[in-house]
């Protein structure tokens, strides 16, 4: 699970992506674990193809959020048995009752971990092109 992403349907099928914006357009780096068809592996395990933006059937901006002791949060990053949370409240005192470390001005984080963590589900935007 990554906290912040996007994600483009290209031909049929669902993809991670990473923008590129270039003068004239931007582009997506569409990723894939499997070999694919012009996709080319750039590591191990990681198969890459840039497409323009525009000729991907939809792109969507990706978050994850949850629920951390009552309140709503950001998933950012996730390691072995913990989420880092980002407080999405408005209160500097209710950051710190809860434990946050301010990152900075308005900024709250939390390494908490997953089995505190309720309500945990993915928020597609859709972009448009």
């Amino acid at each position: 699970m990554k906290g912040h992403s996007y994600r483009a349907r290209w031909h049929g099928a669902d993809y991670p992506a990473s923008p590129e914006a270039s003068a004239l357009e931007v582009w997506l780096r569409l990723r894939s674990d499997e070999p694919a068809e012009g996709f080319t592996e750039v590591e191990e395990g990681c198969h890459v193809m840039p497409v323009p933006a525009t000729a991907c059937e939809a792109v969507w901006y990706v978050t994850t959020v949850c629920r951390w002791r009552g309140v709503e949060c950001h998933v950012h990053d996730e390691r072995e048995g913990e989420l880092l949370l980002e407080y999405l409240g408005g209160s500097a005192p209710e950051a710190a009752a809860l434990g946050m470390e301010r990152i900075e001005r308005g900024v709250y984080r939390r390494w908490v971990p997953v089995a505190e963590v309720e309500d945990l589900q993915e928020h597609a935007v859709p972009l448009a092109l």
